[in-house]
């Protein structure tokens, strides 16, 4: 059975750090590109990182480099996603999604992915 499940988030406050962690079952990371993606109430779902290790791919969506890292344990099975410096706009339900192949849009299109976790809150305190 797949499953994505994240964990780690939490309530801290302003220019605090949290690391999300993403576990998946049912097949292998190397294989899949795993994304984070956020959604705060009453806004779109926002892409934050994406990884396949095994392949060397890695990317950022706009503005998330330097203060997100993404990594990943393919022991483990399982990718992080580390926040630093977090701000009150950061606050959102972070979820982790899995796709086979990058579709042509991108990876940040959301609404292709084959499996997602439940998401995880996050809220930040100003």
């Amino acid at each position: 059975e797949v499953q994505l499940v994240e964990s780690g988030g939490g309530l801290v406050q302003a220019g605090e750090s949290l690391r999300l962690s993403c576990t998946v079952a049912g097949f292998s990371i190397d294989g899949y590109f795993i994304a984070w993606f956020r959604q705060a109430p009453g806004k779109a779902r926002e892409g934050i990182a994406c990884i396949r290790r095994s392949i060397g791919a890695t990317y950022y969506g706009p503005s998330m480099e330097g203060r997100f890292t993404i990594t990943s344990d393919s022991a483990k099975n399982m990718v992080y996603l580390q926040m630093n410096n977090l701000k009150f706009e950061d606050t959102a339900v972070y979820y982790c999604g899995a796709i086979f192949e990058i579709p042509l849009g991108g990876w940040t299109e959301w609404d292709v992915y084959e499996y997602w976790g439940q998401g995880t809150q996050v809220t930040v305190s100003s």
